[in-house]
């Protein structure tokens, strides 16, 4: 039985903290849901497992970042999902999918609705209103979504 384990962020504004960092070495796959800045940002990711990444509306602009896609379907050791920035652009049809990401608030979120399970890694580049910087990480096991570990950042 073999694990995948996938790390999410979101809201990195441009910068990737050395404690980010450190949570990548066990995954193999990297989410970033927007709001990424800086493009070095993406490829420094790349580093440490096959990325996924969609633009956040502080991308539309930045040059490198302008022409990333805003939603992204995809598969992960058998669990789909769809990825968004701003959860207000999240379809009402998501047949098939089972975890739905999104960035944009700030604020973390692990909530199941429906089928899906909604996460926000929340920000680990600029927290808002003295929150934490948080990510996530995601556990797949057997085609399925076998556990979700919300990360506090130093």
């Amino acid at each position: 039985m073999s694990e995948i384990r996938v790390a999410v962020v979101s809201d990195t504004h441009g910068s990737l903290s050395r404690s980010v960092v450190r949570e990548l070495a066990d995954c193999s796959c990297i989410l970033h849901a927007g709001d990424i800045v800086r493009e070095n940002i993406l490829d420094e990711l790349a580093l440490y497992g096959r990325l996924y990444a969609v633009q956040g509306n502080c991308d539309r602009w930045m040059p490198g970042l302008e022409n990333l896609a805003g939603t992204l379907r995809f598969e992960i050791g058998g669990v789909s999902f769809f990825m968004v920035h701003d959860p207000e652009d999240v379809p009402r049809n998501l047949e098939g999918v089972d975890v739905v990401v999104h960035g944009h608030t700030h604020v973390y979120r692990e909530e199941r609705i429906g089928k899906q399970l909604w996460l926000n890694p929340g920000s680990c580049g600029r927290p808002r209103l003295g929150s934490t910087a948080t990510m996530a990480k995601l556990t797949i096991r057997d085609g399925r979504v076998a556990g979700v570990r919300k990360i506090e950042l130093e």
